[in-house]
């Protein structure tokens, strides 16, 4: 019975994640793009400024945490093994082209994140205890006034929250800790679920106190042993331009361990992989944008669309180039072992294969953590303020479950759930968009008027 509804789930998961929805996700990029006039990339240094330089607002802005803060919360939640497993998985089944149509699904979402974030600020409110609340089921009800819409993505999101947001994650760290220095996995489940619990007890504040610290270390981390590799294989970067631009729209020829690729694969993972990696679309991090401290929801979504360009033109960017100069993409091997196996060729010794095995932990673990206050936003637009205590308690007995549980039918649910996210959320993105664009507007006249 389970294995029925394991191959259930699978293949209604191909199904959500066909070529209907990604075109629809980067078509809605792509349409966004056009109405703001290519913003995204007009203003991303302005973007990059306020969210790394500026920072925050001033004490009079309204929300609960600060630009930083909830780019990092966002950030924590995206940031994943999509980033180290996904890009391998996208290079082996698409060849080295698929890197770039993840450049082109990112350049492009990241108009759908500032769209998200403009809606998210624009239609938040403040609920019983205080804080802000906002988000797809927000801007579905109070923006188009469609409650059922909103209730809808609710549900899709709560469900996400417990399985690619939790179980998922404590069962990839409990995987990489037992693999790498032979700590059983419940005892990795146990802390993890007191890691979790210490911090999402005290709800958003505290979880974006430690994301902000957080965040930008585990990137960095990654990030600066990826550039050694890259420096040290320098000699091998133009060639590994050459091969993601040649087989972005060229088939890939059998090599080593490697298959081939068509050129239909390469668009096929590439798009599908930047979209499971940054998220843009799915209506998960507008949720993290509406607590942020601001006047102006523009000010946040100039912010909130750098989170997709650090995600997957940076970060994915920079597992690629270690997967591709260092030739281990023909090996035949995927998946996060690949990108280990390409970083233990990069560095001498254990170093490479501890930085990934170390950046899969502390990825995962910060995903928990972002999603878990999805979770709650959406609990808490179904059930009201009543079920946010429970839920945080039943989410970290969830985290310590999932390191320990066989979670094959967990993960195809997760992916059908969050698969689901993406259709009431590009509804509203579409309906709403004249907002959107008259939100702009009017920002950047205010701009222009002041200077």
């Amino acid at each position: 019975m389970e294995q029925q509804l394991v191959n259930f789930f699978a293949a209604l998961s191909s199904y959500v994640w066909g070529p209907p929805m990604l075109i629809l996700l980067v078509g809605t990029g792509i349409y966004l793009t056009f109405l703001l006039k290519g913003l995204q990339f007009r203003s991303l240094g302005h973007s990059l400024h306020l969210a790394l330089i500026r920072r925050k607002e001033g004490t009079e802005s309204t929300g609960d945490i600060t630009h930083f803060q909830a780019l990092m919360t966002a950030l924590a939640a995206t940031v994943g093994t999509g980033n180290i497993a996904g890009v391998a998985t996208a290079i082996t089944l698409g060849g080295p082209g698929a890197l770039f149509w993840m450049w082109v699904t990112g350049l492009f979402g990241m108009a759908t994140k500032y769209g998200e974030a403009v809606l998210a600020v624009k239609y938040r409110k403040t609920d019983k205890s205080g804080t802000m609340s906002g988000g797809p089921m927000y801007y579905l009800s109070e923006g188009l006034g469609w409650k059922w819409l909103g209730t809808l993505f609710a549900i899709f999101a709560a469900i996400s929250a417990f399985g690619i947001g939790n179980m998922v994650q404590s069962n990839s760290v409990a995987d990489a800790v037992n693999a790498n220095f032979g700590i059983p996995t419940w005892m990795t489940g146990l802390f993890l679920a007191g890691a979790t619990a210490v911090v999402i007890l005290g709800g958003i504040k505290s979880i974006a106190r430690v994301t902000e610290v957080l965040v930008p270390v585990m990137i960095l981390f990654y990030l600066g042993g990826a550039a050694v590799i890259v420096f040290l294989n320098f000699s091998a970067i133009p060639e590994t331009f050459a091969l993601v631009f040649k087989h972005a729209f060229s088939s890939t020829a059998a090599s080593g361990g490697f298959a081939g690729a068509l050129v239909m694969q390469s668009v096929r993972w590439g798009v599908a992989r930047g979209v499971f990696s940054n998220e843009s679309g799915l209506g998960s991090s507008p949720i993290a944008a509406a607590a942020a401290k601001t006047r102006n929801p523009v000010d946040q979504a100039l912010v909130s669309m750098t989170q997709t360009f650090i995600d997957t033109i940076v970060v994915c960017s920079f597992t690629g180039f270690v997967i591709i100069s260092t030739g281990v993409w023909t090996s035949g091997v995927t998946g996060a072992p690949l990108t280990s196996a390409a970083f233990g060729a990069g560095l001498p010794g254990q170093w490479g294969g501890m930085i990934v095995a170390l950046g899969l932990i502390f990825f995962a673990y910060s995903t928990i953590l972002g999603w878990s206050y999805y979770g709650e936003k959406s609990l808490e637009f179904l059930f009201g303020n009543k079920s946010i205590k429970p839920y945080r308690v039943l989410f970290c007995i969830f985290v310590g479950i999932g390191a320990i549980a066989k979670l094959e039918l967990v993960w195809g649910v997760a992916d059908v759930f969050n698969g689901l996210m993406a259709i009431p959320n590009l509804i509203g993105l579409l309906l709403l968009s004249k907002v959107i664009a008259s939100e702009t507007q009017k920002y950047y006249y205010d701009v222009d008027k002041n200077t």
